[in-house]
């Protein structure tokens, strides 16, 4: 008598992330659309299946920051899983999105029953965590030039193999000076700075060369601010 054998298919993490599914649900986004809000209810993670969002936090006093911006198989939201109530941060959409909900309980499950699931987890929160680390240290030590050198190369995908991506979709110099925190003008003054020197192009959408790495690499001469910072 031949053994009986599992009709239960493989499970494979990005199958998982593709489909509706218990607890899963998409949404296409215009842009500009709330994902979440700070303050909602936090019983959710965000899986970010293509276009661009925009993560940030408004002050007591109104003064708003942007965290991150991420893009095409990322994640936001995951407060929830560390027991948070409450969104602390905001979700609006940069681009056109497709967006997938999953409920706490669906990615608690499959965190639990999948360990491949689990593991790609995981990767994400290092990765999200050493992000972290990094703008932590960009902001207290690097000159606003460098930040903005940083950001941009980040915004590209520029390091991350196999994702080439080195058209990045309009983002407004507000919206960069907040990532770096600095003023507009700023943002302005080495975005034109960048442009002559042949680091960027744009019309519409930003083109950022492979040259821009060397604003955060090394201290050019040719570069470097008046001041010195």
């Amino acid at each position: 008598m031949q053994p009986l054998t599992s009709l239960q298919e493989p499970f494979h993490p990005y199958d998982f992330l593709a489909k509706i599914g218990e607890g899963r649900t998409i949404t296409k986004y215009r842009k500009g659309q709330n994902v979440f809000s700070q303050g909602g209810i936090a019983d959710s993670v965000f899986y970010i299946q293509k276009g661009k969002v925009k993560v940030t936090v408004v002050s007591e006093h109104g003064k708003e920051a942007v965290v991150a911006i991420l893009g095409k198989d990322e994640f936001c939201g995951e407060g929830c899983l560390a027991g948070q109530p409450k969104r602390i941060a905001s979700a609006t959409t940069l681009t056109e999105c497709g967006i997938m909900r999953i409920d706490k309980d669906a990615i608690v499950r499959t965190l639990r029953d999948e360990p491949e699931f689990s593991q790609m987890f995981l990767a994400h929160l290092l990765v999200r965590t050493i992000r972290v680390e990094e703008d932590l240290v960009d902001q207290l030590f690097n000159s606003s030039e460098k930040r903005l050198a940083r950001a941009l190369l980040l915004l590209a995908n520029f390091g991350k193999e196999g994702r080439p991506e080195p058209i990045i979709t309009k983002v407004s110099q507000e919206t960069l000076a907040e990532m770096i925190g600095t003023t507009r003008s700023r943002v302005s003054f080495f975005m034109n700075k960048f442009r002559k020197l042949g680091f960027i192009s744009y019309n519409g959408t930003i083109e950022v060369h492979s040259s821009l790495l060397s604003v955060v690499l090394n201290d050019r001469p040719e570069i470097k601010e008046k001041n010195g910072k």
